[in-house]
């Protein structure tokens, strides 16, 4: 009887330890999905961020642009340069279309991938992360 009495506690305790596992993975899990949940939170919390500094950085040009404070004279300066490029090209595009006849479709379907050094413009080719403001308090 013994043998029987020990076999079924070696039992009981293989059950409880294995219950005891279970509790655990399934407290790891929960934990990695709250871990997950507030990554994906907290990604979205960024782009709100950088969302409402680049309206910042639009209500900044439009209220002060013509006359900013020194720190930001040099990028106001680029924005202003820049409208006024794209200004001109959509003149020179409007008379390009008149002259020979394209019409929008024609334009669209023709690809539009020129290599930076041909276009002049010193622009990262890939999409680098932007530096974020430190924040200030």
């Amino acid at each position: 009887m013994d043998f029987l009495n020990d076999l079924k506690e070696r039992a009981a305790d293989l059950a409880q330890a294995g219950a005891e596992l279970a509790q655990a993975g399934v407290a790891k899990s929960r934990q990695l999905a709250e871990i997950g949940r507030l990554n994906v939170n907290n990604a979205s919390e960024e782009a709100a961020i950088r969302k409402a500094y680049a309206e910042i950085g639009k209500l900044y040009y439009a209220e002060r642009g013509m006359a900013p404070d020194v720190a930001y004279q040099a990028l106001c300066e680029k924005v202003t340069a820049s409208k006024i490029t794209i200004e001109e090209n959509k003149a020179r595009i409007a008379e390009l279309k008149e002259a020979g006849g394209v019409t929008d479709e024609e334009i669209s379907s023709v690809e539009t991938d020129v290599p930076p050094e041909e276009t002049g413009c010193d622009c990262p080719t890939e999409e680098a992360p932007a530096e974020e403001p430190k924040d200030v308090e």
